[in-house]
């Protein structure tokens, strides 16, 4: 696999970078097939849908039978690739999933497109801000959340791989920042430590990847030490890499485009309180409400997921508690 220019597939988007990874995972490999409850073009998959009808299939607005067509391919042997809404597939098939994925144990990729706010002004209904806590709690059920559209790219391959039944969280939108991730390996449920410090170390997943970074750079320019993480796998989370900080950094910081309740903050909680004196942890997300509507930027905006407002009460936030 050879990744395309990762400034090229940030103008693409994240559903874009699927779609082409999909169409060149699929020349290589002739089990893939694609499914979508009605999204083709909205998931990047019109060229797959061009290029491979015999492997397509539109099952119409019925999410849940999505899901279970998707389980009835896998169990023939093919590796089926099912894409819509992030909110649609994590909530309203919910049970499906539970079922075909994490009982079944059926090797399904469910794809949730436009996770978090990239529906912008679709409103709350259209927003998939609880869609990891819904399904983190189902057994057998692995979940990445790309950082940005190159390793969109690199995870398609590594789930397509993998015979683990799998959600993949699509966050952001197009012209989706790139992520410095210069000689590291993507790998399924390894972290990515972009870089380490000793005052507090961010742990971002997704969009929130780049957010953390530029929010690190300007608290460096302030004289902290900090370290970033991009847990691109939320389920099984790295807890080798979480073990590792304690002691190394005094405190951490988790940032997501998801609910403050389930998601990637409750994931590493879970963790580092098992831990002796592991450092106080900081989760930035969306607050147990719903959000105004709004645009894509209007939406951060609001909920306080911007790197100059981050950078501010993180550093408010471990100078106090120095």
């Amino acid at each position: 696999m050879k990744i395309p220019s990762g400034r090229g597939l940030s103008r693409l988007g994240p559903r874009g970078t699927f779609g082409m990874a999909l169409l060149d995972a699929a020349k290589e490999s002739d089990r893939i097939v694609g499914l979508t409850a009605d999204l083709a073009i909205t998931s990047g998959m019109e060229r797959f849908r061009v290029q491979m009808p015999e492997r397509f299939f539109n099952v119409g607005i019925a999410e849940q039978n999505l899901v279970g067509i998707a389980a009835g391919l896998a169990d023939d042997g093919w590796i089926p690739f099912a894409t819509t809404f992030a909110n649609f597939a994590a909530m309203r098939s919910c049970e499906f999933v539970r079922h075909h994925l994490g009982y079944m144990q059926q090797n399904v990729k469910i794809v949730g497109i436009g996770a978090g706010f990239a529906m912008g002004q679709f409103g709350n209904t259209h927003y998939s801000l609880e869609d990891v806590g819904v399904l983190r709690s189902i057994p057998n059920l692995t979940i990445v959340s790309p950082a940005d559209c190159s390793e969109v790219y690199a995870a398609v391959y590594a789930i397509a791989a993998s015979f683990a039944p799998t959600y993949l969280r699509l966050s952001g939108v197009p012209s989706m920042p790139c992520v410095d991730q210069e000689g590291t390996s993507f790998n399924l449920g390894e972290a990515r430590v972009l870089r380490s410090g000793t005052d507090v170390t961010f742990i971002g997943t997704g969009s929130m990847v780049s957010v953390a970074v530029r929010a690190a750079n300007q608290l460096t320019a302030r004289g902290l030490s900090v370290g970033v993480v991009n847990m691109h796998t939320l389920k099984p989370i790295d807890e080798l890499v979480l073990n590792g900080l304690v002691g190394q950094t005094a405190a951490l910081v988790t940032i997501e485009e998801h609910s403050v309740i389930g998601g990637l903050g409750s994931a590493v909680a879970e963790v580092v309180a098992a831990v002796m004196a592991a450092p106080p942890l900081l989760r930035l997300g969306v607050c147990d409400a719903f959000p105004k509507v709004g645009s894509y930027e209007y939406a951060l905006e609001q909920c306080g997921l911007v790197d100059n407002v981050i950078a501010t009460a993180v550093e408010r936030w471990v100078r106090g508690a120095a």
